[in-house]
């Protein structure tokens, strides 16, 4: 028997999926009916937590924070089976993480992180990324399950709160990510480009497929073989922001990208790899 505590939308996928599977999953939600719903595909819902747990060789997890993880999980400790496995799925901090896993094991219980790259359809469809680290023994015991609810598990080691911090970093990436397209959105705009002609360029010219060689150049340090110099990507910063400051539209990022770029203009950096503004991170 597994129980499932969070029936947002992560949650609730990954129900219907370990339901398909034959799983038997018994769920609990804040907001009742959310859990209720999930009857119809055979799941068991309860209103009390504790009895939500009740008989669960296993524990998952998909909530908010680490204030929410720590108040439903002390909720729920009265109706904990000896020789349980908590499996908490919410990106919360590393900090969090570790506390977490060194707590339940004082009350003797097995506490283990496995943040994911998963939207609800992943859940559904048992496909992204599940991350882990920690024990190695109970990662060994729980691994075929884990992997069944993900298209990959990553097994990031022994330390407690490394899968945390990746995840962290992972979500920063992503965060970024979207804020250089809505620069890029409002640059084309006002050049009078529109986002499906942007589109066009990213469906044949691909910059997301150059993170991991961007990555390790900079990993690599080598930044006195640049493939762009750092003055001439500060000259097309000038000009993107220039052109959105004459159309009265403010950049999200670019600005600070700028600053970072004068600093070490202005350290005698300005011939070296435009990544070295990346240096102080390593």
């Amino acid at each position: 028997m597994k129980a499932f505590l969070g029936m947002g939308l992560l949650g609730s996928n990954f129900v219907k999926a370990m339901l398909q599977k034959g799983d038997a999953i018994q769920v609990w939600n804040r907001t009742a009916s959310k859990a209720k719903a999930l009857e119809q595909y055979g799941a068991k819902a309860f209103n009390d937590i504790d009895e939500a747990v009740q008989g669960s060789d296993s524990i998952h997890v998909t909530l908010k924070d680490d204030t929410t993880v720590d108040e439903v999980l002390a909720a729920a400790s009265k109706g904990l089976q000896a020789g349980v496995v908590i499996i908490d799925h919410t990106t919360t901090s590393v900090k969090g993480a570790i506390q977490r896993t060194g707590y339940w094991k004082s009350k003797g219980f097995t506490y283990l992180h496995a943040p994911v790259f998963m939207g609800p359809q992943n859940a559904l469809e048992s496909t992204g990324f599940m991350l882990v680290s920690g024990d190695q023994s109970v990662i060994e015991k729980h691994e075929s399950a884990l992997s069944k609810m993900t298209g990959k598990l990553i097994n990031f080691g022994a330390e407690e709160g490394k899968a945390a911090g990746i995840k962290l970093s992972g979500n920063l990436f992503l965060l970024s990510l979207t804020a250089g397209l809505a620069d890029a959105l409002a640059l084309a705009k006002v050049h009078g480009i529109s986002p499906s002609e942007l589109l066009t360029l990213f469906n044949t010219w691909n910059p997301g497929a150059m993170a991991p060689a961007r990555l390790k150049k900079i990993s690599e340090a080598k930044f006195n073989e640049p493939s762009w110099e750092l003055n001439m990507a500060r000259k097309d910063a000038g000009l993107m922001i220039n052109a959105a400051n004459d159309a009265g539209i403010t950049l999200a990022i670019i600005p600070a990208i700028a600053a970072v770029m004068d600093n070490w203009i202005a350290k005698g950096n300005g011939n070296d790899d435009w990544s070295v503004i990346a240096k102080d991170s390593l």
